[in-house]
């Protein structure tokens, strides 16, 4: 028996440009047809899990061989920065405090260490000493010496030396902080000041002179700053006069009601209170509008102050290299060494700050 066609021209499953009319005898095609659907149920596509697993492995091991490097980077930078030990000086802009631009210096050189890691604080920690010696207003600017490592120890000897700023005050107003950014106490006229009676004054603030410290400072009262003291409200008596010293002092400038001086001075001495006490003796009033420190010890703004683009592990190797060049001879020969704990070669992770004690970091109150 033969099969012929069993679909109607015509009708809707007339395929005949698919399929064309059957005449095989069965018994030729049943086994083929049996044997293909045999291999069918035999043959499996390989599980989507598998093939996946195998996908997530292979991209692990790519991803370890790349962070490999990086990791031994990042130890490396840590080992470097931990070893770091000196004196050297950084840029401070208006702004931040003395104390808040040494939180920005250690945070930027702790990132590009690569800490802290996830796990930092549940590991063996060390400690990274760092501070600065002679603080600054948050108003001015302009050099600040920062200690690192055994450094810190070296401020308070180190920086006792001169100073030098360029100071820009104002005549007519006297405020209670004794510069721009307080409130107005008094106002006075200076139209006829010349800039001859400005140099003469001068000459009385030459030498080794009585200066009383301003209320708003960091000088100490009971453990709080008096400035602190000062904006809580409380009554603050004025500090006594002490002994300060003032190398040099020269008018640059005298634009009424602007004048801008040139000073260099010893440790311990308040620019502010300086302009307050030329206002006074020009039988006016004066504050200071603008302060920038131009040396510190042996440091200068121009040579030495690393602006915040260099605060990098690399660029204050360098400037500590250069650091012994800079000190005087007693002190470069007591140039500290670096720390050399067999805990210095661990993994970044355990890595860990502390603010210094008052004894070591030398954050002065000038």
């Amino acid at each position: 028996m033969e099969y012929e066609d069993a679909v109607e021209p015509g009708s809707s499953c007339d395929h005949r440009t698919q399929w064309q009319t059957l005449k095989t005898p069965a018994s030729d095609w049943v086994q083929p047809v049996k044997a293909w659907q045999l291999l069918r149920q035999r043959w499996r596509p390989p599980p989507i899990a598998d093939a996946a697993s195998d996908a997530a492995e292979t991209a692990a091991v790519v991803a370890a061989r790349t962070r490999l490097p990086a990791q031994v980077s990042k130890a490396a930078l840590a080992a470097k920065l931990l070893s770091l030990s000196g004196v050297f000086a950084v840029h401070k802009p208006k702004g931040p405090t003395s104390a808040e631009l040494l939180n920005r210096l250690k945070e930027k050189l702790l990132a590009e260490a690569g800490m802290p890691s996830p796990e930092w604080h549940k590991r063996q920690k060390q400690t990274l000493k760092i501070g600065h010696g002679g603080t600054l207003d948050s108003a001015a600017q302009g050099v600040l010496v920062v200690g690192i490592g055994r450094g810190t120890k070296m401020l308070t000897s180190l920086l006792s030396g001169s100073k030098r700023y360029i100071a820009t005050g104002e005549l007519g107003k006297a405020t209670d902080t004794l510069d721009s950014t307080g409130k107005v106490t008094d106002e006075k006229p200076y139209d006829k000041i010349t800039r001859e009676d400005i140099e003469g004054v001068l000459q009385k603030f030459t030498g080794n002179i009585m200066q009383v410290p301003p209320l708003y400072s960091a000088l100490k009262k009971d453990g709080q700053r008096l400035s602190t003291l000062m904006k809580k409200g409380e009554v603050v008596e004025a500090r006594p006069a002490r002994l300060v010293t003032v190398y040099s002092i020269s008018l640059l400038r005298f634009q009424p009601p602007l004048f801008t001086l040139d000073v260099e001075c010893g440790g311990g001495f308040y620019i502010r209170s300086l302009v307050n006490d030329i206002g006074k003796e020009l039988s006016s009033c004066a504050n200071v509008l603008e302060l920038t420190r131009t040396k510190q010890g042996p440091f200068t703004l121009e040579e030495h102050a690393l602006p915040e683009d260099r605060w990098t592990i690399d660029d204050i190797t360098q400037a500590l290299q250069h650091c012994p060049s800079l000190l005087p001879e007693e002190s470069a020969s007591k140039k500290p060494k670096s720390e050399k704990s067999s805990d210095q070669v661990l993994s970044y992770e355990y890595i860990t700050l502390s603010e210094t004690k008052r004894e070591e970091d030398a954050i002065k109150t000038l």
